[in-house]
C-alpha cells in the first residue's frame, strides 16, 4: 500500500500530532509497546491497523482521511484502530479464518468419502478414489466455504462493533460519533 512509517523524530507538525494522538490512545489502551504510525497516499478516506501482536503493530491512515476529516473525527478513527490492536483482532480474525478453512476441507473430504463409498461395489474397493469423490468434494467445499464465510463475516462485524466501542472509550464518545457521521457522509 506504500505506507510510509512516520519517524518519531519528525518535525512536521501534522505528522507529529498524528503520532502523539496514536501514542496517547495506545497508552490509554494499555498497549505494551507503542504502535508504529504510517501514512499512505490515497484519496479514499481509510485507516487500518495491522501486525502480528499488540507489541508489533502499525496504524496507517490515508492522506484522504487526513485531508477530509477534522481533528476530532481523526481521533475517533484512530481510537477505533487502536482498539483493534488492543483487542488482538488481526490475529483473531486470521485464526478464525484458518479454523474455518480447516473444517471446510476436513468435512468436505469425510462426507465425500462416505457418499462415494456408500455407492461403491465391493470389487471397486481396490481402485483409487473415483472421479465422483473429487466432484462431490469440490461441491461440498464450495457449499461449506459459503457457510464458513458467513460465520467469518458475522464475527468480523462483531469485532468492528467492539472496536467502535473501544474507540469511543479511548478517544471519547463525541469523537467516535463525529468520526462515524463523517464516514457515513463520505459513503453516501
Amino acid at each position: 500500500m506504500g505506507v510510509k512509517v512516520i519517524s518519531p523524530q519528525t518535525q512536521d507538525p501534522e505528522l507529529r500530532e498524528l503520532l502523539q494522538t496514536v501514542h496517547q490512545l495506545a497508552r490509554a489502551a494499555h498497549l505494551p509497546v507503542m504502535p508504529e504510525v504510517g501514512v499512505y497516499e490515497s484519496p479514499e478516506v481509510n485507516a487500518f491497523a495491522t501486525g502480528p501482536s499488540k507489541s508489533r503493530s502499525l496504524v496507517a491512515v490515508s492522506s484522504g482521511l487526513l485531508h477530509r476529516m477534522k481533528r476530532e473525527e481523526v481521533k475517533g478513527v484512530l481510537g477505533h484502530e487502536v482498539a483493534h490492536i488492543a483487542n488482538g483482532d488481526m490475529v483473531t480474525m486470521t485464526l478464525i479464518q484458518g479454523v474455518v478453512n480447516a473444517f471446510v476441507m476436513f468435512l468436505a473430504r469425510v462426507i465425500a468419502f462416505a457418499i462415494t463409498m456408500a455407492g461403491r461395489k465391493d470389487d471397486e474397493q481396490s481402485q483409487g478414489p473415483p472421479f465422483a469423490y473429487y466432484a462431490v468434494q469440490m461441491v461440498l467445499e464450495i457449499g461449506f466455504m459459503i457457510l464458513g464465510s458467513m460465520v467469518v463475516a458475522w464475527f468480523s462485524r462483531y469485532r468492528e462493533f467492539r472496536a467502535d466501542q473501544g474507540g469511543a472509550r479511548l478517544a471519547g464518545r463525541e469523537s467516535m460519533i463525529r468520526a462515524l457521521e463523517s464516514l457515513q457522509k463520505t459513503f453516501e
